[in-house]
């Protein structure tokens, strides 16, 4: 899947766009953490202005728009430069987002890869271990649409707001 597919699928969204995040490190899929890390200034307004373009008008039609971090503590500097930037991407484009300490997702039942729900479908993201994205799939079987949307509000249930949430 592209990301053109992908962001043809969320301007399509009717009801809801849940997101499930539970890698400590997606450093290989963005550049400008390497900036970040350095300490270096970065403009980021370009890429959050294309994400709001795809988020905003979801939200504006009444589309359940969430992501659910689950994070390892202390968490990864990818995690806190995720952190950082969460009120400018996605809080700032209508998302609402939590946080959830891996030390209390022991007990639920988890789907083994990140995932969108979009509406009735589930669209797997694939990781290679350095964090670098390596495909997607989308999966409409009604089962496991059913077990990916279970997880994620089971996530979300214990899940800390993000403005609530101290990263460790």
């Amino acid at each position: 899947m592209s990301i053109p597919e992908f962001e043809e699928l969320m301007r399509l969204a009717q009801h809801r766009a849940l997101h499930l995040e539970m890698r400590d490190t997606y450093a290989g899929t963005d550049l400008t953490f390497a900036d970040w890390l350095a300490g270096r200034l970065f403009d980021n307004s370009e890429r959050a202005t294309h994400w709001h373009a795809v988020i905003r008008p979801m939200v504006n039609r009444d589309v359940d728009v969430r992501r659910a971090r689950i994070v390892s503590e202390p968490v990864s500097d990818y995690i806190r430069y995720e952190y950082e930037g969460t009120p400018l991407f996605a809080v700032g484009a209508g998302e609402q987002v939590r946080w959830l300490p891996r030390q209390r997702a022991s007990d639920l039942m988890l789907p083994g890869n990140d995932f969108w729900l979009i509406d009735d479908q589930v669209v797997f993201s694939y990781f290679r271990g350095d964090g670098k994205w390596v495909g997607g799939e989308i999966v409409t079987d009604a089962t496991v649409v059913e077990f990916c949307a279970s997880a994620f509000e089971a996530v979300w249930k214990r899940a800390i707001d993000h403005e609530e949430y101290r990263p460790s």
